[in-house]
């Protein structure tokens, strides 16, 4: 058994099942997040994929049960695939963001700024625990949350932001 270990095959072997995993993983991550975002198409192709990497991987590691490096590089890959997909989904940036800004001092003037910036605001009165505040709503695309950031962060450091994921159902204005 150590001989078997000690191969440089049955690490190769291992090594290509964690590669398969990740790509797996990796892929089923990124078709998720499709599959929530309603997008049918791209789903079905990633889930096509991702189910024929799976079947290669999955049978490696049954095909070879008698080496446990098989197995680690199987459960190896499953938790790297997971936060590669992630990390491939982040810079993707697909979708659109709905922040919600509370900004106890200078909602008017920020609102103003993200105007100018080309984002449209939706601006509400509101009462916070020490009085008056004004609310902005503002929906982006994922792409441009950074620099809506950058402005409320410069143009009031004490604005509370929340912000969620959304699918647009009709009309509105997106920043291009």
């Amino acid at each position: 058994m150590l001989d078997m270990l000690l191969s440089p095959q049955a690490w190769l072997m291992a090594l290509l099942i964690f590669g398969l995993r990740v790509v797996d993983m990796a892929l089923d991550t990124i078709r998720v997040l499709f599959v929530v975002r309603g997008r049918k198409g791209l789903a079905w192709v990633l889930g096509f994929f991702q189910a024929l990497v799976f079947v290669l991987a999955i049978s490696s590691v049954l095909a070879n049960l008698d080496n446990p490096l098989n197995i680690l590089g199987y459960a190896a890959g499953f938790a790297t695939g997971n936060v590669v997909g992630m990390m491939i989904e982040e810079r993707m940036a697909i979708g659109y963001m709905h922040l919600q800004i509370i900004s106890p001092r200078r909602g008017a003037a920020l609102a103003q700024q993200l105007r100018t910036a080309g984002y449209a605001v939706t601006e509400l009165p509101g009462r916070g625990k020490n009085g008056v505040v004004n609310i902005l709503y503002v929906d982006v695309r994922r792409r441009n949350q950074a620099e809506v950031e950058t402005i409320v962060l410069e143009a009031d450091p004490d604005a509370f932001v929340t912000i969620e994921e959304v699918r647009p159902l009709r009309r509105g204005f997106w920043r291009s």
